[in-house]
């Protein structure tokens, strides 16, 4: 089989198509051949090494959503079939024709839906999904969103609209997309380098971080929420949390679909019948071959994506 890995931490460029062995899937695990595999923020951080906790052991394979076919079980299975259609996260990379997915992160493709449209829909409508469900936006308030033209930040503004929040501010590089979050419902639509981003916020979901975090923080309103899900870590001044009365909220989907087991379920129900019925809109940038990966990690990298890129192996 081929995969992707990078054996040093840089750009694009130390990304290596490599022949391999196929992996034999361990207890709790599906092989899966993949035909869609989703592209990052936190995948470009990972392979140079500025994710949060630092660098990986190399060699590594970046990557971490999939979907396909299911070749083999593990240990113990059960659940699962060859031949069934998945969608899932993976924990050890994706970048690769056949890869492990654990069985509490899988999730059957519906009927007539293709895998590049699950790949675009499913863990960045679970992101998303969580950190409106960690926020509980309530009454008038607002909600600004960062990153917003991402795979995870286009969902979220639609999210948003669809729980009936009256004001979503969308926050990105460039103003040259601010038409496609519009078009989504973006209510307002901001960029990273005006001075002032509007009326405070009253939540914010960041899925940037770094030099980010602390505009990020000082787009609240006093009392404000902010729901921190992003791989570019960050810090801010504790005072500006005391002195606003200001919380920040973490948010990882390990976590998150461990604790919150039922609500994970729910919200991958939610993802599909709100696709179905064409009122959730997963858009896709690009769909890539899989030994282009490095040219995918380039539009992450310009901020050029609207929507999810993908690979297609």
């Amino acid at each position: 089989m081929r995969r992707v890995r990078f054996h040093s931490y840089g750009g694009p460029d130390v990304l290596r198509v490599e022949e391999a062995a196929a992996p034999a899937p361990g207890p709790g695990e599906l092989l899966v051949r993949t035909e869609a595999i989703g592209v990052t923020l936190p995948c470009v951080r990972r392979v140079r090494g500025d994710g949060n906790g630092g660098g990986d052991p190399l060699p590594a394979m970046p990557g971490g959503e999939i979907a396909g076919t299911v070749v083999a079980l593990g240990p113990d299975v059960t659940g699962f079939a060859p031949g069934d259609r998945v969608t899932s996260l993976t924990l050890t990379g994706s970048y690769t024709e056949l890869a492990l997915a654990p069985t509490f992160l899988a999730s059957r493709i519906p009927d007539g839906a293709s895998a590049v449209q699950a790949v675009a829909l499913v863990r960045s409508g679970h992101v998303a999904l969580a950190a409106l469900s960690t926020a509980a936006p309530r009454g008038a308030e607002s909600v600004l969103i960062t990153g917003a033209a991402s795979g995870t930040g286009h969902l979220a503004v639609q999210l948003a609209k669809l729980q009936g929040v009256p004001r979503v501010v969308a926050a990105v590089s460039s103003a040259t997309k601010a038409e496609f979050l519009r078009e989504l419902g973006a209510d307002e639509v901001v960029t990273y380098d005006q001075e002032s981003w509007g009326a405070p916020a009253d939540i914010v979901l960041d899925g940037v971080g770094g030099e980010l975090l602390p505009r990020a923080l000082a787009a609240l309103a006093p009392g404000g929420r902010l729901i921190f899900f992003n791989s570019g870590g960050g810090t801010v001044p504790a005072y500006e949390l005391l002195a606003g009365a200001k919380t920040i909220t973490g948010l990882t989907m390990r976590h998150f679909s461990t604790v919150h087991r039922d609500l994970y379920e729910e919200h991958r129900a939610q993802l599909w019948e709100l696709a179905g019925s064409g009122r959730l809109r997963a858009a896709v940038h690009a769909e890539l071959p899989l030994a282009e990966a490095a040219k995918a990690h380039e539009i992450i990298e310009a901020r050029a994506n609207l929507g999810k890129v993908v690979l297609r192996p």
